[in-house]
């Protein structure tokens, strides 16, 4: 349908707010693309120490292959509302399905390390769309008062897949091999295809707005120049090429910054950062963000090399966590009926009990432990991550939600990415020159569970002044 036809339709017959069928099946059908994609950002972690083996390459390299893709992710998602607005949720959705199946099959095919990483990216891409988008259809369709609900359905999706990826891939590589962790997932995302071509529907008018191509640029620098930055600093510690890379960091950061408040029509809608209430929920979300990959990274490496566990026992420590995670849809009904204030405590507390627990055991930590201790992990992203996302996006006046909703996935793709890079940057530190990698690495990973527990407690302090400031703000 044409964007002409498209938007008569609209001013005809007015879209309403309701949740059936349709709206559901176009939930699950984004969210399951989106569960497929982020799954894989976590079970290669199973495969990294094989994946080094087979391309002659090192921690710093292979960590690309997350960093890679979720750079490429986090940079697309800031490109979704000029896409929303120029082209049809269906097509976009339809876009996103062929990217992923085109970088899946480049990864399962890979005879090389650029090839993967390649595949890798392309995936990111086909990513960037589908889980703004899974998130859009929440905010612009489901009614006002299930929106919470449907908030913590959607973010569940989301927050599952990181946890299962390990287990996921853990069990499929000891049997199959690392290639088949891509195919395995290649028949889910044709059903979502299918049901996502059936069922989602377009709820706002398109228009024709310019693309904003320096403000892409600027952000695409600044975004790579930070976790270049860091994996570089993993290598030579903080030489002055790692501080020049920063450098262009922020100058690129503070250029878009600068454009995006003049531009007409720019990526970020800069509006949303004059709300702090709103501001210190972003922060939260990237924080946290940051150490549920942190420890998706950690995990189940700190088990095979510091433990010597098997891929798959190792891949199954996040497991019991994960169950835990589908507190979301709780979460949200929740916060629909007593406000935020109740699950998000509750989270956040789990969240530091888990991190202090990893830091004071860490001398005699065995796989069985590291499981327990993530439960309470998981138990706390369930209740406190999807809350404090809405929690934010209530912070914000209505027509500014659609850009809140991507500044948070955007931040929440970046943060991991950065999440990555820092833990594998703090434990290769530990590892370089080493003659005895269990030992140095259970020394750097005494160290990542330090830094995981600190970016948690300023996480819990963010949220603690979200909810100072909101006050002040009413």
């Amino acid at each position: 349908m044409s964007d002409t036809r498209i938007n008569e339709a609209l001013a005809e017959h007015p879209f309403e707010r309701k949740l059936d069928g349709k709206l559901i099946a176009s939930i699950v059908a984004a969210g399951s693309l989106s569960f497929s994609a982020v799954v894989f950002e976590t079970a290669m972690n199973v495969a990294l120490p094989a994946l080094m083996e087979e391309f002659s390459v090192d921690t710093a390299t292979i960590q690309w292959i997350t960093s890679g893709y979720l750079l490429m992710l986090s940079v697309m998602i800031t490109t979704f509302s000029f896409l929303k607005a120029r082209f049809s949720l269906r097509r976009l959705f339809i876009a996103a399905v062929a990217f992923f199946l085109v970088g899946t099959t480049l990864c399962a095919a890979a005879p090389a390390f650029p090839v993967l990483l390649l595949g890798r990216v392309v995936q990111g891409i086909g990513t960037g769309i589908a889980i703004p988008l899974m998130f859009s259809i929440v905010v612009d369709q489901v009614p006002y008062e299930q929106t919470g609900l449907m908030m913590g359905v959607a973010s569940l999706i989301t927050s599952l897949a990181p946890a299962v990826g390990p287990a996921y891939g853990g069990v499929v590589m000891e049997i199959a091999g690392w290639r088949m962790v891509f195919i395995c997932l290649m028949p889910l995302a044709v059903i979502s295809f299918v049901v996502g071509a059936l069922c989602v529907r377009q709820a706002t008018p398109l228009s024709r707005p310019r693309f904003d191509l320096l403000g892409f640029v600027l952000l695409a620098v600044g975004f790579f120049s930070l976790i270049y930055g860091i994996n570089q600093a993993s290598r030579v510690g903080a030489s002055p090429v790692v501080l020049a890379i920063f450098a262009v960091m922020v100058v690129a950061l503070v250029a878009f910054a600068l454009h995006a408040r003049k531009s007409g029509h720019p990526l970020i809608n800069m509006q949303v950062f004059s709300h702090p209430a709103f501001v210190c929920s972003v922060v939260v979300v990237a924080l946290v963000a940051f150490a549920i990959l942190g420890f998706a990274y950690l995990v189940p490496n700190y088990a095979q090399l510091a433990l010597d566990a098997s891929a798959s026992v190792s891949g199954t420590l996040l497991l019991p966590g994960c169950v835990l995670v589908m507190f979301s849809p709780v979460g949200g009904r929740i916060l629909d009926r007593v406000g935020a204030a109740v699950p998000i405590a509750l989270g956040m507390g789990f969240l530091l009990l888990s991190c202090v627990l990893f830091v004071v055991f860490a001398p005699t930590l065995t796989p069985a432990m590291m499981m327990g201790f993530y439960v309470f992990f998981g138990l706390g992203q369930g209740l406190g991550f999807s809350t404090t996302m809405t929690h934010g996006l209530q912070c914000l006046p209505e027509n500014l939600r659609t850009d809140g909703n991507s500044v948070f996935n955007t931040l929440q793709q970046l943060g991991g990415s950065v999440g990555v890079s820092a833990v594998t940057a703090v434990v290769g530190a530990a590892q370089v020159g080493a003659t005895d990698m269990a030992a140095a690495t259970a020394a750097g990973g005494f160290g990542a569970f330090v830094l995981l527990a600190a970016v948690i407690a300023v996480a819990a302090f963010s949220n603690f002044m979200a909810f100072r400031l909101n006050k002040r703000q009413k």
